[in-house]
């Protein structure tokens, strides 16, 4: 998979999840894909400070990445 690909393959998955992060005053943004393995988020708005933001990402956010791109390992959030 190529590097467009998989920059696209992660944006559908953050596309599943935005509603859901949207729905509690919160988003998230591709901050950028490293070695083809590592996406760096930011969470935003509602879910910057939010307790539940580190289960959130490992739970549903990179559970979802992985589905649409497997070869990711890890996913992790860069505060603002």
């Amino acid at each position: 998979m190529g590097t467009e690909e998989l920059r696209v393959n992660v944006e559908k998955a953050l596309d599943e999840i935005r509603p859901f992060l949207q729905s509690d005053g919160g988003d998230i943004s591709l901050l950028s894909i490293e070695d083809g393995k590592l996406v760096k988020v930011q969470l935003q708005g509602a879910c910057v400070g939010c307790s539940v933001n580190q289960m959130t990402l490992k739970s549903g956010v990179e559970m979802t990445i992985k589905k649409y791109a497997p070869q990711i390992e890890q996913v992790i959030n860069i505060d603002a």
